[in-house]
């Protein structure tokens, strides 16, 4: 029988008839062993040598063509393919024997009797191909499955990563527009601590991690660039633990939490401004906190987040299993609390 061939599946097969050899000669081996060399062995090799095409041609080219519309007419098609292989399986075992390949291992019955032994055997090699089939297609599915999955958080992670460095800029720009138009003498500074915090944004945050000595050092650039806008009057705190300085961290994980706290917090504050910010790291595990001064309740009883603090929100959700992210506004303090298990990396 001619029948077109996929040569990735037809490798599968291989593979299939390859296990299905084996345990038929183990099975042989064990309950005749000492008939097993002159009669099964060469037996064995000879029927799974049919066995692997016929499978093949059932399962990828008869099995894909029933259709519900013709169900019962179909499986009738594949019942007789299946009677129809029995009877070309016996001439296939016949044409062994008469090429003396191997003795035959029992006596021959009537030729219905061995057709019907035949038919037996057929289908339960058809089923053993048909179970490990699926269970390679079902493995393979999972797989893909599992790894669209990741290519789709990757890109909603890359979208949120280049959300986050726009609008970070854009505040950025907001603060250095604000000087210029003031005819600040501070505007200069301003422009270099930007370009600083560009060339790093540019160079070091394409990667998937950063050293944790590095985000440190973009939160201390930002907060004297904000210091710039303001006078004596803000209060700044910075303060870290970090048992390992080389410490893997995503880049620009932590810098949203200190972007809000200047932006909705200490700009809208109209006495006794303050930022408190402090970071520890020990044994994986992370907490960082940034307090800032706010004017009010919030009307909502949720404290309403920035798209910063949005954005950041969902990449922790697909950076890391465990973490917390908690937001308190309290009459004059909004606090935000990161802790993250650095060892809970997805």
């Amino acid at each position: 029988m001619i029948f077109p061939v996929d040569k990735t599946r037809f490798k599968l097969f291989l593979r299939i008839g390859l296990i299905y050899l084996l345990i038929s000669l183990f099975a042989d081996f064990v309950s005749n062993h000492d008939r097993f060399w002159n009669r099964y062995f060469v037996l064995n090799i000879w029927q799974a040598l049919f066995v692997m095409p016929l499978a093949y041609n059932f399962y990828e080219n008869l099995v894909p063509k029933i259709t519900r519309k013709r169900m019962l007419n179909s499986l009738a098609i594949l019942f007789g393919q299946l009677v129809l292989f029995s009877f070309v399986h016996y001439l296939w075992y016949q044409l062994g024997l008469t090429l003396q390949l191997y003795a035959p291992p029992k006596e021959p019955g009537s030729i219905g009797h061995q057709i019907g032994d035949n038919l037996g055997d057929s289908i339960g090699a058809i089923l053993f191909f048909g179970i490990l089939r699926h269970i390679y297609d079902y493995r393979k599915l999972k797989i893909m499955a599992q790894q669209l999955r990741i290519e789709k958080q990757a890109a909603e992670l890359n979208y949120l990563k280049s959300q986050t460095n726009p609008h970070f800029l854009f505040n950025t720009l907001n603060n250095i527009y604000s000087l210029a138009r003031d005819k600040s003498d501070l505007a200069p500074e301003s422009i270099m601590r930007l370009s600083k915090i560009l060339r790093y944004m540019l160079y070091e945050t394409s990667g998937n991690f950063i050293a944790i000595e590095q985000e440190l050092k973009i939160i201390a650039d930002y907060i004297e660039l904000e210091k710039l806008r303001y006078d004596e009057s803000l209060s700044i705190g910075f303060k870290y633990d970090v048992e390992d300085m080389k410490q893997a961290l995503p880049p620009l994980l932590l810098i949203p939490l200190v972007e809000n706290a200047f932006k909705h917090g200490v700009s809208e504050t109209r006495s006794r401004p303050f930022v408190d910010i402090y970071l520890s790291v020990n044994q994986r595990k992370l907490k960082f906190m940034v307090k800032n001064s706010v004017d009010g309740m919030p009307d909502e009883k949720t404290p309403r987040e920035s798209i910063g603090l949005t954005n950041l929100r969902r990449q922790l959700q697909l950076l890391y299993k465990e973490y917390e992210l908690n937001l308190d506004h309290s009459a004059s303090v909004f606090t935000a609390e990161l802790k993250i298990n650095l060892a809970s990396y997805v």
